[in-house]
């Protein structure tokens, strides 16, 4: 079993911005593996299903950004799920609008949700999948900008690239992490 957690905030002031592009993965891979994302379990919003034949809960967590790693670690220790086990995917202000960029391991980079993840995981050793959000411009407070919109000319770019992440997202579940990172850590 794999645990697929896409972070954001919950609230509807949060839907389509820039941070909260993780949950907007899981809609997509819940929308592409017909799963429903809608109990609610560990301080999260869960679908049970597959991709490939793997079994895999799809996560959004409910307990801000901040805290994210609190209802992953609460899933974790009830499915017995090791950290291999986990994909989390989050926005990256350091990545061009749309890039991807899977690491099977790091620092939470400034990141206040994988600040979060890696102290409820006790490690940096966890698959993930970072989604460019582009820099912030000059003078923008960055708490504004991720909490922000993408423009019409970021959303032509993001919407394309939904599918290759969830495409990322199944060569992770079904094959392993070199093969996804070999195919889609590209500019």
């Amino acid at each position: 079993m794999k645990l697929i957690v896409g972070l954001g905030n919950p609230g509807m002031q949060y839907v389509a911005t820039r941070h909260n592009i993780g949950f907007e993965v899981i809609d997509s891979l819940a929308e592409t593996y017909d799963i429903q994302v809608n109990k609610n379990k560990y301080k999260a919003l869960i679908g049970e299903g597959r991709i490939g034949g793997e079994r895999v809960i799809l996560m959004k967590p409910q307990t801000f950004m901040n805290l994210s790693g609190e209802a992953i670690r609460a899933c974790m220790d009830f499915q017995k799920l090791s950290n291999e086990d986990v994909i989390v995917i989050y926005d990256d202000i350091s990545l061009d609008v749309g890039q991807i960029r899977i690491r099977a391991n790091g620092s939470a980079g400034g990141h206040n949700g994988i600040k979060s993840v890696i102290a409820y995981m006790n490690t940096q050793e966890f698959p993930r999948i970072k989604v460019g959000v582009g820099q912030k411009p000059p003078g923008w407070d960055l708490a504004n900008y991720v909490l922000g919109r993408f423009s019409e000319d970021d959303m032509k770019i993001i919407g394309p690239k939904l599918n290759d992440v969830v495409k990322a997202v199944e060569c992770m579940v079904t094959a392993d992490i070199n093969k996804a990172m070999n195919v889609y850590n590209k500019k």
